[in-house]
């Protein structure tokens, strides 16, 4: 078992990598279950076999919009962005999401606090709000070119990447060009669908 504060190997674990994991372990269940010609006779309690193959809880809503996951480790579908489906997409974009383990810090301007993530030498603040109007509100006294507070000095201490979409708004700070275009390709697609 790891300790507190170390990666499992292999990289973080993220939440919807959690459901996968369990996803592929009961799938797996299921089919040994069946070749070995019990069937149906003796499926395990799916809920038992989640507690005994996952070897870690699912991780606990980090706040209320912004679940990070359900109780059963799924990444819910509602039309707007939550933790889980921000990574999830961000992950299946090509980016490795290393999250900063450093207490999130309230910005000038943003009425919710920021998840922080490093990609690769670059850094990505993902604010999460309860839906678009209140994104809207804080964009509404935002400088998108500067990612601050209107009229006031940039406080980033780089020019950031501005993406807004739904319930979210990202600052991406990078070098890449590349990196922020593709960043604002994955999350400007829109939150996943019910």
């Amino acid at each position: 078992m790891n300790s507190v504060g170390d990666d499992p190997p292999g990289g973080p674990d993220l939440p919807f990598k959690r459901a996968m994991k369990l996803t592929s372990t009961l799938g797996l269940l299921a089919f040994s279950l069946t070749a070995c010609g019990r069937g149906n006779r003796e499926a395990p309690d799916a809920s038992r076999v989640a507690s005994a193959s996952a070897g870690t809880p699912v991780s606990q809503p980090r706040s209320g919009a912004a679940a990070s996951s359900t109780a059963t480790g799924t990444c819910p579908r509602t039309g707007q962005w939550a933790t889980c489906s921000i990574e999830k997409r961000l992950v299946q974009s090509g980016f490795v999401l290393v999250p900063v383990r450093e207490r999130p810090v309230r910005r000038a301007g943003f009425s919710v606090v920021p998840s922080a993530y490093q990609l690769g030498k670059s850094r990505l603040e993902v604010f999460l709000y309860p839906n678009p109007a209140a994104a809207a509100r804080d964009v509404a006294g935002l400088d998108t070119l500067t990612g601050s507070p209107r009229g006031s000095r940039g406080m980033w201490g780089a020019s950031p990447t501005f993406v807004r979409s739904g319930n979210l708004i990202a600052i991406l700070l990078t070098d890449s060009q590349a990196k922020a275009d593709r960043l604002s390709l994955a999350l400007t697609a829109g939150a996943p669908q019910p």
